[in-house]
């Protein structure tokens, strides 16, 4: 990755217009006249950044009216009462035609109606009468609440993300290819860490180095889960508020890297490390998730049930003496940490190609917390290609 690559790259204006059309083909079969959406954060946000390649971030809604046949209506953060007429020229908010901003905060409670007052009076204004809504579970109550009454009598609200949700799945050959970066850039990140990690370093200290290594390769934002353990204990994925410990030699680490690269795609990647020689409870445990990791690589291929890779992976697990899965041990990525499809029983979508999935198998005991984790692109003829290069193995180094 050379330094120019390093550089936050935004989706080129064409991929833009890919997602654009193919919504609007599904609209045009709903019969859907605008869609709405808000996000408050680029982890699970990625609807607002699908759409307009500007993600909402730092817990600030963004609120876009996705016209059928119009440039885009964005409310976002930022003076009372402004209004921006771009008519879909700004070079950084692509495909806008009018951005308005207001003071409103999530923590405020008073401003909760804020945007959706600018919403609601923009739909009314173009007398639609079917509007779709995508993300409902990551809009505020009081945001839905005043969007419906005040189109109550005028409009059909209906729930568009199934919509959407098919489209954004499937990757194009861009998407791909940014996404093949970001795997790219955690391989590099923990090989940086391999040289770094020594006694006497906090486990706060480990995280915030990934985090400083991403950010040097061009990551926009990010999760860094784990923890230090002596061999015998259980080292969790805990966030930096619970990573006070100190590594001494002869422990382990474990640590989730689940952060971004160049452009916004999400991939992740977990491995653990030993400061000397592994335990044969530790080398067993991840061996074990490595075999699971496998079968499931099996099952990725076009047209697959999610149902049933999900059932398979709990039938392998069980076979083993391990525990079925209750968490969501594979995913879709993109935008989101975690989109659809999951693999799990309660998943419609079936698998098509060029989706991209973290696979990432585990379970814990008294004593371990075994887990591997690596990305994973559907294709054509299978098996999924793996995108990550980092070996799969228990690294031991004597830091």
């Amino acid at each position: 990755m050379t330094k120019s690559e390093r550089v936050p790259t935004p989706i080129s204006d064409g991929e833009l217009d890919r997602r654009w059309r193919a919504v609007r083909a599904q609209m045009r079969q709903g019969d859907i006249d605008a869609l709405v959406m808000q996000n408050s954060n680029d982890w699970l946000g990625g609807y607002v950044k699908w759409f307009t390649d500007f993600p909402a971030t730092n817990g600030y809604p963004r609120s876009v009216i996705f016209h059928a046949s119009d440039w885009m209506t964005v409310v976002d953060m930022g003076p009372l009462g402004q209004r921006r007429k771009l008519d879909g020229c700004d070079k950084i908010h692509r495909g806008v035609g009018d951005l308005y901003t207001t003071a409103a905060f999530t923590s405020i409670c008073y401003t909760d109606e804020y945007q959706a007052e600018i919403v609601a009076d923009e739909l009314k204004r173009r007398n639609y009468r079917r509007i779709g809504l995508i993300g409902q579970g990551a809009m505020p109550n009081a945001f839905v609440a005043r969007i419906e009454a005040e189109l109550s009598g005028h409009a059909t609200l209906v729930n568009a993300a199934e919509l959407v949700d098919a489209l954004k799945a499937v990757k194009s050959p861009e998407e791909v290819a940014l996404i093949c970066r970001a795997a790219e850039m955690q391989d590099l990140i923990f090989a940086r860490l391999l040289t770094q990690i020594r006694p006497g370093m906090r486990d706060s200290e480990i995280t915030a180095l990934v985090q400083y290594e991403g950010r040097l390769h061009g990551s926009e934002q990010g999760l860094f889960l784990g923890s230090s353990a002596a061999l015998g204990r259980r080292s969790d994925f805990v966030d930096r508020y619970l990573q006070g410990r100190t590594l001494q030699a002869g422990e382990y680490f474990t640590i989730l890297i689940e952060n971004n690269g160049p452009g916004g795609f999400y991939t992740e990647l977990a491995r653990t490390i030993v400061l000397g020689k592994a335990s044969n409870e530790i080398v067993d445990g991840f061996e074990a998730m490595k075999e699971a990791q496998e079968h499931t690589l099996r099952m990725l291929k076009p047209g697959a049930s999610c149902r049933d890779i999900a059932n398979a992976h709990d039938d392998f697990m069980r076979s083993r003496g391990l525990p079925p899965e209750r968490r969501l041990y594979c995913h879709g990525q993109g935008y989101d940490l975690v989109e659809r499809p999951l693999i799990r029983a309660d998943e419609t979508m079936t698998l098509t190609e060029n989706m991209n999935l973290a696979v990432h198998p585990g379970y814990e005991t008294g004593t371990l917390f075994a887990v591997i984790c690596d990305n994973y692109l559907v294709e054509a003829s299978g098996p999924s290609r793996c995108l990550h290069k980092t070996p799969k193995k228990i690294f031991e180094t004597n830091g």
